[in-house]
């Protein structure tokens, strides 16, 4: 195999949180890989509402704190929490700056939206529903001018390589012409999300866990995997994956409705801006009952429609749908992982030399459950201190040998791998379920081999098995009390082969 050695930090995964880290490390070079194209096989670029900082006069970080962990159910990182709000305000002018063009108010400030769980307006937007790929252009054209930035958009994770003396040492990359190992002083990983493995996703269908796998077998920690959030208004149109109706449409007065009109949460004017695993296992019981499940903008939004929210406008009349008409039809989707590889405010993690930043971290600022629109703010402003944390890394210790290179997970074996996720690991779980769902994995691992997707799913799934509670995004029917304490899942890495053989 070939073998480069890149005097640097590697940064894999070209979103919002990878090119964050990947500019900020400067004047470090910086390699950053992606499987495809910037722009297009990342989440951030699908991301409507917008990104959260505490911006008005009414507003401080301390009160976004304190909603970020009311959403959090009892596992937010009260510090974390802190760091990543006081950092809000900073971080959107930052990326301003970047040329990220903002929804401005009347004096020229920053615009801002209320979305559900939040106590004030704070979602800077773009064009309404716009803010992920605005965003994202911005630092892809940053990125693609920055002189200390060599990116590689053909490249896809396999492995990690770790040193004898247990740092994470640099990657295998699988490329167009073949694989190749590529030694770095540092690893940050900013792989995306999981939404892959569930037969009902908002996200794009290639993010399936691999980051997160790739690092636990580095023997990387991994925090919570079984708390998933589903977004209750994915538009239910028949379309894999399924376009999302964001939140903020709710913010502006929308309303879920049953076939018959009737309210799906009461008739409260805020009904609809319960947090989302709330608002998730309404819509999930409406359409069990048969009633089905609409978000109705015809009053709130009407005609400016088009305007007000030209992204999910665009969607509905691709699918047949003019929702200044229509109710919408939605249904629960898999949307953000809270879990993933265990890291700190600057990404670092259990492993010496290698950090987790964005979705695939788990950073301790979503619990479980995410506060709307806070993702993108973490992926920024902790992928910022995560590229200045790697770039002060110089030193490579240790003697390195190959890593094993997980199988790929054949096609057929993905999509039953996907349609169980869903049936037995989505909006409402029992252990009978979840059981099922490891023994279904044990036959997928007979047919692919233990492929990252699939070690990924298993880490999930054998968590929530094992949380028998509901709390947030994971609800038990079987166990649907909160237990009084709250108690993080964590997982521990694999260890290395010389951590096994000195045990």
């Amino acid at each position: 195999m070939r073998r480069i050695v890149h005097d640097g930090p590697l940064v894999i995964g070209g979103g919002l949180a990878g090119l964050s880290a990947a500019l900020e490390a400067a004047p470090r070079r910086v390699l950053v890989v992606s499987p495809e194209p910037l722009l297009q096989a990342s989440a951030s670029a699908w991301a409507q509402g917008g990104v959260a900082a505490a911006l008005g006069a009414d507003d401080a970080p301390e009160l976004h704190a304190a909603d970020t962990r009311a959403a959090g159910a009892g596992l937010v990182d009260p510090a974390a929490a802190a760091a990543l709000t006081a950092e809000g305000p900073a971080t959107i002018n930052w990326l301003a700056g970047l040329g990220a063009p903002f929804d401005r108010d009347e004096c020229g400030g920053f615009a801002v939206s209320l979305e559900a769980a939040h106590s004030r307006a704070r979602v800077a937007r773009i064009g309404g529903d716009g803010a992920g790929r605005a965003v994202l252009s911005a630092l892809v054209v940053s990125a693609r001018a920055a002189a200390h930035l060599t990116i590689w958009e053909d490249s896809r994770l396999l492995a990690l390589v770790r040193s004898d003396a247990g740092a994470v040492v640099g990657a295998v990359i699988q490329r167009t012409d073949g694989p190749v190992t590529v030694l770095a002083s540092a690893v940050i990983l900013a792989t995306g999300g999981v939404g892959g493995l569930f037969a009902e996703t908002t996200t794009p269908v290639a993010l399936c866990g691999e980051g997160l796998a790739a690092a636990w077998l580095a023997g990387a920690d991994v925090l919570d995997p079984e708390f998933v959030q589903f977004h209750p208004t994915a538009m239910d149109v028949g379309l894999d994956p399924m376009p999302l109706a964001t939140e903020a449409l709710r913010g502006e007065g929308a309303r879920l409705i049953d076939r018959d009109g009737q309210f799906l949460l009461g008739p409260a004017p805020d009904a609809d801006l319960k947090p989302r695993d709330v608002v998730a296992r309404a819509v999930h019981r409406a359409r069990a009952q048969g009633r089905g499940a609409f978000l109705d903008a015809r009053g709130a939004v009407g005609a400016h429609f088009p305007d007000a929210f030209p992204a999910v406008f665009a969607a509905c009349l691709r699918a047949g749908i003019d929702p200044r008409e229509t109710p919408i039809p939605v249904a629960p989707a898999a949307h953000y992982h809270m879990g993933g590889i265990a890291a700190d405010v600057d990404g670092r993690t259990s492993v010496p030399g290698l950090f987790a930043v964005g979705e695939c971290a788990a950073t301790g600022v979503h619990g479980a459950n995410r506060l709307a629109s806070n993702s993108l703010l973490e992926a920024a402003a902790f992928g910022r201190r995560a590229g200045r944390a790697a770039a002060e890394i110089v030193k490579r210790d240790g003697r390195v040998s190959a890593p094993d290179i997980p199988p790929t997970l054949r096609e057929d074996d993905l999509a039953r791998l996907r349609r169980l996720m869903s049936r037995d690991m989505g909006v409402l779980r029992d252990g009978l379920g979840l059981t099922r769902a490891l023994d279904e994995m044990g036959a997928v691992a007979a047919h692919s081999g233990e492929a990252l997707p699939l070690i990924a799913a298993r880490l999930m799934v054998e968590a929530a098995l094992a949380r028998r509670e509901s709390r947030g995004g994971h609800h038990r029917s079987d166990f649907p009390k909160t237990n009084a304490v709250a108690v993080h899942t964590r997982i521990p890495g694999q260890p290395s082969a010389s951590e096994k053989a000195a045990a």
